[in-house]
């Protein structure tokens, strides 16, 4: 489908200028924003022009040790370097503004400097991994990865300025990256997606994931299954979540897509490869069809988790349901247990762990509306998807930007 063809808000947003020269200014720009988009509604454009100022150029930073290049802080006091989750977000909307391809490709490059300085010392098996957030000195480097969304990222910016050389320049590190991904954290090899954390501490392998969702609670630590030695430690979760594992998929098709873009139909068959075995074994082992959606499970005798949090509903942008699943997932997503007055919590709100504004225990966030919202759309859920990013629009202009909100 075409991006936000689904939209059916009356101040639906649409692009028909240009901008430029603005990004890594700190001087206000929003007037200069008007023409980047049009609206017939003047509360939609405020809130574009005010989530490109504040969400995007206000997030750019200069090269700070160990980042040697321009790159993206998400906010906030405590965040002092660039993650992977919140990045990608930002530079799909950086990407609108023209002379902005050689920005984005140093963003990028910090990840593959991470990649090789991380490389120099890890042992072969934890090669290539890219940590959740490359945090600025002094402190101490993050022995973790995040939700795998740096190939979509990429494509994304690539459907918007079309940058071959940003492809030239990511795509073998994206292969590595994703690589380390399936060999590290899908130990079973049946294409689902287990946390982890080298420091062997669980809170470090939940924030690679949607870090306090309640399909966690009571998750253990655990050494590799069939890994052995002494120097082997307890860096392994005893769970795998379908929306880490949702994520990967997505990932490794617009890897595949890229690949074949530039002509690399080796890689394209490799990665298709990785998608037809996490696509079977979500469907085999983490479907579900009494939640009506795919829930996690014990990642060595592959019991379900009865618990149905935000990471359930990722496989719909990941192309993972058939369409009789995607039909019996908005059945499900359009009950009141998730159609809450903002939608859609981020666990079910007939669990009794459910509160309006917890932190990924009910709360609502917008990346993730925007990506099940278009999961359902590919699907021709397109009232539902319709009525999730309507929704998600209008408390945004009555309540003003956020990271998550009240459900």
């Amino acid at each position: 489908m075409k991006r936000r063809e689904f939209l059916i808000t009356s101040g639906g947003v649409s692009l028909v200028g240009v901008l430029s020269n603005l990004a890594g200014t700190s001087e206000p720009v929003v007037h200069e924003l008007e023409s980047l988009f049009k609206a017939n509604s003047p509360e939609v454009l405020t809130l574009a022009k005010r989530v490109m100022q504040k969400c995007v150029l206000d997030k750019i930073m200069p090269p700070t040790p160990p980042l040697e290049n321009t790159w993206i802080v998400p906010g906030g006091p405590y965040y002092k370097g660039q993650w992977l989750w919140d990045t990608m977000f930002v530079v799909d909307l950086l990407s609108i503004l023209p002379d902005k391809k050689k920005l984005i490709r140093d963003v990028f490059q910090n990840y593959w400097d991470f990649q090789d300085r991380w490389n120099k010392t890890a042992p072969e098996y934890a090669r290539d991994m890219i940590t959740v957030a490359i945090k600025t000195e002094p402190q101490a480097v993050r022995q973790f990865s995040q939700i795998p969304i740096l190939a979509w990222g990429v494509e994304r910016v690539h459907r918007r300025n079309g940058d071959k050389e940003l492809l030239r320049q990511c795509l073998g590190r994206l292969e590595r990256f994703h690589d380390w991904y399936w060999r590290e954290r899908d130990l079973h090899d049946n294409g689902l997606i287990t946390l982890g954390a080298y420091t062997g501490r669980l809170q470090h392998a939940k924030w690679e994931t949607f870090d306090y969702e309640c399909n966690m609670d009571g998750m253990q630590m655990t050494v590799h299954p069939k890994r052995k030695g002494p120097t082997e430690g307890a860096w392994y979760a005893d769970i795998c979540v379908p929306g880490n594992t949702a994520y990967l998929i997505m990932g490794e098709r617009s890897l595949a897509r890229l690949a074949e873009i530039v002509g690399d139909k080796e890689m394209a068959a490799r990665r298709r490869l990785h998608i037809e075995k996490g696509v079977q074994g979500m469907r085999e082992h983490m479907w579900d069809e009494e939640a009506g959606t795919f829930l996690s499970i014990r990642r060595d005798t592959l019991e379900r988790i009865p618990v149905t949090t935000i990471g359930s509903w990722i496989p719909l942008a990941a192309g993972v349901p058939t369409d009789a699943m995607a039909r019996r997932m908005a059945q499900v997503l359009a009950s009141p247990a998730w159609m809450t007055p903002l939608p859609v919590p981020t666990v079910d709100r007939t669990d009794e762990r459910w509160k309006s504004d917890a932190f990924w225990r009910g709360d609502v966030w917008p990346p993730t509306n925007y990506q099940i919202a278009s999961g359902l759309a590919a699907y021709g859920h397109r009232d539902l998807a319709a009525k999730i990013a309507d929704t998600t629009i209008a408390n945004a202009i009555k309540n003003g930007i956020s990271e998550h909100y009240d459900s």
